[in-house]
């Protein structure tokens, strides 16, 4: 993809392109996420207009850096073509924070303890290293690029929802969201530490569910999630308050996600369901479990109801 130039002409520009950035400054969130803000010359025209702004970030191979990643707009394909030992490790995240007039871009990562090539690179990272992130130029045409967020006019009772994975983008959603609407944020994490204060408007309410707390043993991804979510979202649907966070649910064995089944739907044109919308996002089989809650259980309209499945236990990444 091609970098920042003077005399790039605005109906040339992608949608998406590579930014080469370094890390500013490392800030430790909570007990469980990191942080890390870059700098970089052309993030003057990085897009960010808040909710659930995707990227991809490229990690440098720890022998070989940068030297067989593809350069050029079309990445993709000769980078899958490599061989797996020259493939640079991408993964994909959610822009906290953008402030072009100074150059900066906050990415926040949750430190999962797996020694995948993110929360490696995270845990050493520290000003100066160079990373490649690929995001949307504001100068591109379209505006909302890379976001799913996205409920109808009319829709006034929302509910977002998902795992660490999840927070940033559900951090930026809730801090986005403006006064009048009736919103729901749930956010499962690790640690009770990991509760991060968000400047939210009136009608906002998040609520942090911490997987492990003194006293009780640590629960499966989604134990805290699905009956907060399932809760929340029969009073957002009635009308009704929400009677707060809900504990450790004695869930049955839940099933396993098939390999056909779809992973990632977000609907062209969303509806608003009686007002109500949805937007899930996390562990794939939590994110499968919740939204077939929502439609086969509760009737609400697929079309009003987004759902990522960020990842999978068992792998590190969903292509």
């Amino acid at each position: 993809m091609a970098g920042h130039d003077a005399h790039l002409g605005v109906d040339d520009v992608p949608a998406y392109r590579i930014f080469r950035v370094w890390v500013e400054r490392v800030v430790p969130l909570g007990a469980s996420f990191v942080r890390v803000t870059f700098g970089g010359d052309d993030l003057c025209c990085f897009a960010g207009d808040g909710f659930d702004r995707r990227i991809k970030l490229v990690f440098p191979d720890r022998d070989a850096g940068y030297s067989f990643f593809p350069d050029g707009e079309d990445w993709w394909e000769p980078w899958r073509a490599l061989p797996p030992e020259r493939r640079n490790p991408v993964r994909t995240y959610t822009v906290r924070a953008v402030r072009p007039g100074r150059r900066e871009l906050d990415v926040d990562f949750a430190l999962h303890g797996d020694g995948g090539p993110a929360s490696r690179w995270a845990r050493e990272a520290a000003p100066g290293r160079p990373l490649l992130v690929i995001g949307p130029d504001s100068r591109y045409g379209e505006p909302g690029v890379g976001t799913e967020w996205a409920p109808p006019p009319g829709a006034a009772r929302l509910l977002a929802a998902g795992d660490e994975t999840a927070a940033p983008a559900l951090s930026a959603i809730a801090e986005a969201l403006p006064a009048g609407v009736d919103a729901r944020i749930l956010i499962e994490v690790p640690d009770p530490a990991d509760a991060l204060p968000l400047d939210v408007a009136p009608g906002v309410r998040v609520t942090w569910l911490p997987r492990h707390r003194p006293g009780r043993p640590g629960a499966r991804h989604g134990d805290l999630l699905i009956p907060a979510v399932q809760e929340a979202a029969r009073a957002l649907r009635a009308g009704t308050p929400a009677t707060g966070p809900a504990e450790v649910a004695d869930l049955p064995p839940r099933p396993g996600v098939v390999e056909d089944e779809p992973l990632w739907e977000v609907p062209e044109e969303a509806a608003a369901d009686a007002g109500f919308y949805a937007w899930l996002a996390g562990e794939a089989g939590v994110v499968k479990i919740l939204r077939r809650h929502l439609v086969g259980d509760l009737g609400v309209d697929r079309k009003s109801v987004a759902f990522m499945g960020y990842w999978r236990l068992g792998r590190p990444e969903i292509d």
